[in-house]
Parts: C-alpha cells; sequence; structure tokens
C-alpha cells in the first residue's frame, strides 16, 4: 500500500460507504470508511479493473492506498456532473436523457464479461434469501421463477439509474460498478425498471417529479427495445424477481410495493 498525506476535512463529496478527494492530476482518491472491509474493497477493485477491461467505458482503477489508517482506491478522474443534476439545469432534455441512458444500457449489453465475476443468478438468489420483507412462500415462488430464466454472459451493472451517469458535453461515463456481475442483460434492463417505477410509486415525493419519471421510464424503455429488439415477455418475467431481490436493501417507504411486485411471480 502507499502513502500520502491528504486533509481529510475537504472531500469532494461524501458518501454512505466512503468519502472522495482530490489525488494526483487525473485521479481521485475514494477513501473508505472504517467499517468498510478490506476484502470488499479489494473485491471493488477487482469488478471495476474487470468491467474497464470488458470495454465498458467506466473509470479505470489504480492502487489501493492508505491515509491516516482508512483504506482507499485511487480512480481516474471523470469530469461531469450526474444525469439528475443535468435534468434540474436542462428539464427540456427529458426525452433525450431517457433516449441516451437507454443507449448506454446496451452498449454495455453488448460487451461479453470474460472475467472472474459473480453470475448474476448467484447474487439474485442470495439477496431474495436474505429478504427479511418476504415471506417464506414467496422467496419459494421467486426462486422457482428465477431458475426457468436463462442465463447470460453480458457485462451487467446491477445498479443501473440516472445517478450512475456522469455527463460532459458529448460524452457520458457509467460509475459505481461495485454490483457488477456477469449475466443476462434483460433482468439487469429489469433492475433500472424497478429502480424508476419505485420512484413514481413514492407518495413521499413530488407528485410532479414522479409524472416526470413516468415518462422518462418510458422513453428509456422504449429505446432500449428499439435498440436490442425483442424480449420484452421475459423482461416482464424478470420484473418480480428484481423487486424481491432488491427487498434486500431495506427501503422502508417501499416496502409494501416492492413485496406487492414480487408477489406478481408466477
Amino acid at each position: 500500500m502507499n502513502l500520502k498525506p491528504i486533509s481529510l476535512d475537504q472531500p469532494i463529496a461524501r458518501g454512505r460507504t466512503a468519502d472522495v478527494y482530490d489525488w494526483e492530476e487525473g485521479h481521485i482518491l475514494k477513501l473508505f470508511h472504517n467499517w468498510f472491509s478490506l476484502e470488499d474493497i479489494e473485491y471493488e477493485r477487482r469488478i471495476a479493473h474487470a468491467v474497464h477491461a470488458s470495454g465498458v467505458k467506466s473509470p479505470m482503477v489504480g492502487d489501493q492506498v492508505q491515509v491516516e489508517g482508512r483504506n482507499g482506491l485511487v480512480y481516474e478522474r471523470v469530469e461531469g456532473k450526474s444525469m439528475p443534476e443535468m435534468f434540474q439545469k436542462k428539464p427540456w432534455k427529458l426525452f433525450q436523457y431517457g433516449r441516451m441512458l437507454a443507449k448506454l444500457h446496451a452498449q454495455m449489453h453488448e460487451c461479453i464479461f470474460e472475467a472472474d465475476v459473480p453470475p448474476q443468478r448467484m447474487k439474485l438468489q442470495r439477496k431474495i434469501q436474505s429478504a427479511d420483507a418476504l415471506p417464506a412462500s414467496m422467496k419459494t415462488s421467486l426462486l422457482k421463477a428465477l431458475e426457468s430464466l436463462p442465463d447470460g454472459d453480458r457485462v451487467c451493472h446491477g445498479d443501473f439509474h440516472p445517478a450512475n451517469v456522469l455527463l460532459s458535453g458529448n460524452h457520458a461515463t457509467v460509475i459505481d460498478w461495485i454490483d457488477a456481475s456477469r449475466g443476462n442483460p434483460l433482468a439487469d434492463v429489469a433492475r433500472t425498471s424497478i429502480i424508476l417505477l419505485g420512484t413514481i410509486s413514492d407518495k413521499q415525493l413530488n407528485p410532479f417529479l414522479r409524472i416526470l419519471v413516468g415518462f422518462f421510464h418510458t422513453t428509456y424503455l422504449n429505446e432500449y427495445f428499439r435498440l436490442r429488439p425483442g424480449g420484452r415477455a421475459e423482461y416482464r418475467r424478470w420484473l418480480p424477481i428484481v423487486a424481491g431481490a432488491r427487498l434486500n436493501e431495506n427501503i422502508p417507504n417501499l416496502e409494501s410495493w416492492l413485496v406487492e411486485q414480487a408477489g406478481q411471480a408466477g
């Protein structure tokens, strides 16, 4: 591990698992909180390297470092603002951003994941099994439904939504690959849908915002299936499975809606 002095009271951004700091020219440091295990950090580094090597446009990961007793990873600096930030400044680009999200996702799913990364099916199984809000009978139904769906060998992000896309001019970069896996693209699309549909169903959010997200989701979905035709019926079969797996994340205001969606497996 390398050592370098840095002021910990001046992060670029703060997050649940880590803070982000300026580093050497062209790089940033993602410095993890002490409760985040070294094993998980090493896993993130391996995943980030594998994703970049697959051909997907994503930040290149560098050295593992240690600063004042905290472990971190050096990443290539990616300039830009998140898609939601850009939308707030240019709301008239709603449909353009929806199509852009679909294009990025479709491009990602053209890439074969040849690295040794977790299979998507295994990750979904574990999440469903550990989702406390799911009744035992529903877990059984979801796992049975999962068995009937095909595997895949493509790069799947696992948490692909607008906040994980950085925009700079005409360039877009996808970030936050910790949930990446090798799997079926339609399951990955279903995950994006469940995230966006969950926002639409969240009564705590501004009603107008929920309407806009609805238009955004429809635009994204139509454009994705225009770029990669076929599969809508299978995509719909993935929705309950992905909803059940999302219950593992313990989101109180979405719990009842996710259980309802998971209950549609069959």
